[in-house]
């Protein structure tokens, strides 16, 4: 297992057996069990619904550390990366291992704006899909789309590969871009080889026939921050599917596209837009807090504080205190009085200072603020999600490009605990009750 260190050895006593299994150990001392021979030696496997507890890969491009609220990328904290480079940076990072110097950032950036525009025939696609598509759809069925038009991960080149690579990072930024203007009815904006990636994108979003300043300085580097905070989580839900999906053979754009279906869920990527409506929710019905508080904590309603707790931070999320300074800075940036803010700020206030919420760990994920901050920049509610995906995405493809490149990696296979009836006997039709 690479950049593992053998670390001692775990006994597992099962039905009289003491069995003797090695033990692995991380970088930042993760402790890993080594149970891949359990079901060889005994018949049984381990039952861990969701993989609370299951690692079932080595990784050296993210670290996260729930219980301190800590996250890395190869080993850079995620608000000194926020703080100190825009968002092509840290994609580098990622999908190369190490940060750019100046010319390679500069010549990435070129490559960038390079490759930015979609072959033109894919253009009908956008046209033809039913008024008011959810962007997602279409985002992921426009990037499998994409290996039709660019086939040239048929070899396993490693020029081919960074070319594919790049195409899609540049790309991905377009056709969301176009899905936003199909939606609204507008007419598309192509990019320009003078703006850098995150300048583009807000440009081909907002720029009209009648609109031509949509943004400003303040937006463009909340964007580049909004996105370098979400660009890798781990061994997320979407990051599994990426992975598993590749693990079958299957190439990068359909294994990046099965990433953004499974991104969309709302208790996954879709958790910003739940936070908004909550909010709004909210306000429709009076802006009373502590009763929302006080519905959140009755276990007999079904009712969910959104924007709260995470299924690995136990403590403040480190991306949702970079997303609140966010969030203010652009409310600033605009001169606008937001009313959800007021609200979301003085939830967090009250859910904060309740012991119920600081005995179970709940407190706001990056969904809290995010959505606000994307509210404020103008983009739309249903476009929040494609924003966690633009942003995903480089981190997507450095977990698929570490699969392909495992020396001990396996497709992909589960197991189960069987549940259902026994052996039966089929009954003829006739004889059935």
């Amino acid at each position: 297992m690479s950049k593992m260190d053998k670390n001692g050895t775990a006994e597992i006593k099962i039905n009289g057996q003491t069995l003797v299994y090695p033990v692995y150990e991380g970088t930042e001392n993760e402790q890993a069990i080594d149970v891949g021979k359990l079901r060889k030696d005994t018949g049984a496997i381990t039952y861990d619904p969701g993989f609370v507890n299951t690692g079932t890969c080595s990784s050296d491009i993210t670290f996260i550390d729930g219980e301190k609220g800590i996250l890395r990328y190869r080993g850079y904290d995620v608000a000194d990366l926020a703080e100190n480079c825009n968002f092509i940076e840290v994609a580098y990072l990622l999908i190369h291992g190490e940060l750019p110097n100046q010319q390679q950032k500069a010549e990435y950036s070129t490559l960038m704006n390079q490759h930015s525009l979609i072959h033109e025939d894919m253009i009908e696609f956008f046209r033809h899909y039913p008024d008011h598509s959810h962007p997602m759809a279409v985002l992921s069925a426009m990037v499998v789309s994409l290996s039709s038009f660019y086939p040239e991960m048929s070899g396993d080149y490693k020029e081919e590969l960074e070319m594919t690579v790049t195409r899609l990072v540049s790309k991905l930024r377009t056709i969301a871009a176009f899905s936003y203007k199909k939606a609204i009815g507008e007419p598309t904006v192509y990019p320009r080889h003078d703006l850098s990636y995150c300048e583009n994108f807000l440009n081909m979003m907002f720029d009209s026939p009648v609109c031509k300043e949509p943004y400003n300085t303040t937006m463009v580097s909340a964007l580049n921050k909004l996105l370098i905070i979400h660009a890798d989580h781990e061994q997320n839900c979407s990051a599994s599917v990426v992975r598993g999906v590749g693990s079958a053979g299957a190439n990068l754009y359909a294994s990046i596209s099965a990433g953004i279906c499974a991104l969309w869920g709302p208790l996954h990527g879709g958790a910003n837009q739940q936070v908004i409506e909550m909010l709004e929710d909210i306000q429709a019905e009076g802006g009373d807090v502590d009763k929302v508080i006080e519905r959140a904590k009755n276990k007999r309603s079904p009712f969910r504080l959104m924007g709260f707790g995470h299924r690995v931070y136990k403590s403040y999320d480190p991306r949702a205190k970079i997303a609140k300074t966010l969030c203010m800075e652009v409310i600033e940036s605009t001169n606008k009085h937001d009313p959800l803010l007021d609200i979301a700020m003085e939830l967090e206030e009250k859910a904060l200072a309740d012991p119920y919420f600081q005995e179970r760990g709940l407190y706001p994920n990056v969904d809290f603020y995010t959505g606000l901050t994307y509210r404020e920049m103008g983009i739309p509610t249903d476009m929040f999600t494609v924003m966690f995906a633009i942003g995903r995405l480089p981190g997507w493809i450095a977990q698929w490009m570490e699969m392909k490149k495992d020396p001990h990696g396996r497709i992909a296979r589960p197991r189960q605990i069987y549940t259902g009836p026994n052996l039966r006997k089929v009954v003829p039709v006739k004889k059935r009750k």
